[in-house]
């Protein structure tokens, strides 16, 4: 085959691809007449990309580009593909050590729920639209089943990583519990009505407990039915990951639901160290008078003190006292508002019953006085291990879990559920918690919210065309940015 250029009776020249068999001269393509240089070298482009094309052999010379040029008159413009995000995740998949589980379509449902969240059939849909990745519906209902049990072997990859990469040790985790509701109000073994932290206390629901590092990396995760007490939830996790990491010491963040006196006596026992927030309301008069008389009302004064819970450590804060002082007396304007005008379901922190009458709750009131500006940390850590402003900065630090709670729920959409068996909720449970682990690392990394990295990677978009001349699908990717050249720098 070669091109062959004619002039034609109009003075134009023809562009033809031609063959010769037998003496005799055959046309085989006919690609249209010029009238310059300029659209005689765009004709001739073609040809030589439709005879690449038809030959389908290749060359042993190095060939130019043959999508150098290509004509609009030719092709179709098909849509865009977002392959520079995909790959992307694959790398930091693969930089964790997720790849080794083996399970590409597991891979792309946790690609797909940072990238766009739904449903996991519509996210197989989603994956060929946003992707060109082809996965099969009866792949997910095949292998789907058996992903359940990769909870303990990916929770082992995502530790050792964090061993790895951020020289973690885990000599210090932080721990907490949120729920997940459903979209039903039927319950079940698994399913249940119980405290909601998303204020949806009438819909079954489950409990999520997390456990991070001191840089908020998820390191492991549970789950339990949605009415199990929160206190009863931080042992057997903490225990499970001690054993499974054989850590030696462990010292745990959390906050004041998770503390007790059966769970500080079995704390001490698995030999696990903790750091836990203080209910001061409900602690006896002697010891509230006894803060009350020690600890100076000045700016980050504090005291320490013994208690059957471990060390109380209390620390006094200006800003604190002025918010909890307005707090409490719009609660004793509303308890006087009710006192006045009596209302049946109407129960105030600062009223009380005297027979049938309501009346101002003046003891608590007092307690609440002596307690304005103060926090309370309880720990079993002595002060050679760990000082009182190095117990109360650890503490604070728990804002880092409650960010992959937000991240979880907000970025990932983990909530609502709308499974109704228990294997494919742990199976939700599990992309989301992968999706979150891939998140968290990209946020670290970057120093950008996943939220951000997903709008700026969207930029990086693959236009895909169809050249009618070759019948072929071109990819031309837009530009990288400096901010994406970044993400590949930090990433890699």
């Amino acid at each position: 085959m070669k091109i062959r250029v004619v002039k034609t009776g109009s003075g134009a020249k023809a562009v033809q691809v031609v063959s010769y068999q037998d003496n005799k001269r055959i046309i085989l393509k006919h690609f249209g007449s010029s009238h310059s240089e300029l659209e005689l070298e765009k004709l001739s482009t073609l040809a030589r990309d439709w005879i690449h094309s038809f030959a389908g052999q290749l060359s042993l010379f190095p060939e130019r580009n043959l999508n150098s040029f290509l004509s609009l008159d030719h092709s179709t413009f098909l849509g865009v593909y977002y392959s520079f995000f995909y790959n992307l995740i694959g790398v930091v998949q693969s930089k964790i050590g997720l790849d080794t589980i083996g399970q590409s379509l597991l891979h792309d449902l946790v690609a797909i729920r940072i990238f766009e969240p739904a449903s996991k059939l519509r996210s197989i849909e989603l994956l060929e639209t946003y992707f060109g990745v082809i996965q099969q519906r009866k792949s997910f209902y095949k292998f789907a089943k058996n992903w359940v049990d990769l909870k303990s072997k990916v929770e082992l990859i995502v530790s050792e990583f964090a061993r790895e990469e951020f020289l973690s040790d885990f000599d210090i985790v932080f721990y907490d519990v949120t729920t997940l509701y459903f979209e039903t109000f039927q319950e079940d073994e698994l399913r249940k009505n119980g405290f909601s932290k998303d204020n949806k206390s009438q819909q079954p629901q489950i409990l999520i407990a997390l456990m991070v590092t001191r840089s908020g990396f998820p390191i492991a995760y549970e789950i339990f039915p949605g009415n199990t007490f929160e206190g009863n939830t931080i042992l057997p996790v903490l225990k499970s990951f001690k054993d499974k990491n054989k850590v030696q010491t462990l010292t745990v963040v959390a906050d004041a639901a998770m503390i007790s006196s059966d769970n500080v006596k079995e704390l001490q026992k698995q030999k696990i160290k903790y750091i836990v927030g203080a209910r001061l309301g409900n602690i006896p008069d002697k010891l509230l008078n006894q803060i009350d008389s020690i600890l100076p009302r000045e700016d980050g004064k504090n005291v320490r003190l013994n208690t059957d819970k471990g060390y109380l450590i209390c620390s006094y804060s200006e800003i604190r006292k002025r918010k909890d002082q307005h707090e409490m007396e719009k609660q004793i304007e509303k308890a006087k508002a009710v006192i006045e005008k009596p209302s049946k379901n109407k129960k105030l922190k600062f009223t009380k019953s005297e027979g049938e009458k309501i009346a101002l709750n003046e003891e608590l009131i007092s307690k609440a006085k002596k307690l304005l500006g103060i926090k309370g940390y309880y720990t079993d850590l002595t002060e050679a291990e760990a000082s009182n402003q190095t117990i109360i900065t650890r503490y604070h630090e728990l804002y880092r879990i409650e960010q992959a709670f937000r991240i979880s729920k907000s970025d990932l959409q983990t909530r609502p559920v709308y499974h109704f068996k228990e294997d494919p909720i742990k199976l939700h449970i599990l992309i989301c918690f992968m999706a979150l682990v891939i998140a968290k690392h990209i946020e670290l990394k970057t120093g950008d919210s996943i939220s951000k990295f997903v709008s700026e990677c969207k930029k990086i978009t693959d236009a895909r065309i169809l050249n009618h001349i070759t019948n072929k699908e071109i990819r031309m990717r837009t530009e990288i940015s400096v901010k994406a050249a970044k993400y590949i720098a930090d990433l890699s």
